[in-house]
């Protein structure tokens, strides 16, 4: 029997971070010993949540779970995995849509680092149409997200509504 720890990284920008990440985060928690959260630090685009903000929510929800961690990456993912002795990386897919991308992700990946693994995870059937950028539109134009968010992103949307409006976004 191995004694080796299985270590698995999720990436993503988590702006905000929905249920259907935490289904997923929840699931390969189950699965290996580690789970690193990886949030992605990406200059070119314009997040809601600033980095310390995401990275400070993802730990409060995640807070009973001692296997879950968080971190910051910039970079290409696998050196980042490399880096952390990391032999997994996991990719949430919701739809047939998200396939292709994550597909030709998952394969420059390996083409990258064969000895890094890509699995992919469905979400729980009742969060397979969320994505951040819904979330943020929904939320922007007045809509309900109770149920699609955990409580604590909820909150912190609602007071950053209170603190400075949202820009209001279109349903396209």
């Amino acid at each position: 029997m191995s004694t080796a720890t299985r270590i698995a990284v999720c990436p993503g920008s988590f702006d905000p971070l929905t249920m259907g990440h935490v289904d997923i985060i929840e699931r390969a928690a189950r699965l290996f010993d580690r789970v690193i959260v990886a949030v992605l630090i990406n200059q070119e685009k314009r997040p809601l949540f600033s980095l310390d903000e995401r990275v400070e929510i993802i730990r409060e929800v995640f807070a009973a779970k001692p296997n879950v961690e968080v971190d910051t990456f910039e970079g290409l993912l696998v050196d980042y995995a490399q880096q952390k002795r990391a032999s997994v990386i996991i990719r949430g897919l919701r739809a047939v849509s998200d396939f292709e991308f994550e597909f030709q992700m998952a394969l420059m990946n390996r083409h990258l680092s064969p000895e890094i693994e890509t699995a992919f995870m469905m979400p729980a059937e009742q969060y397979t149409y969320i994505s951040s950028r819904l979330i943020k539109e929904v939320f922007g134009l007045g809509g309900h997200i109770e149920g699609l968010v955990p409580p604590l992103v909820e909150q912190r949307l609602r007071a950053r509504r209170q603190a400075t409006p949202l820009p209001h976004a279109r349903l396209t």
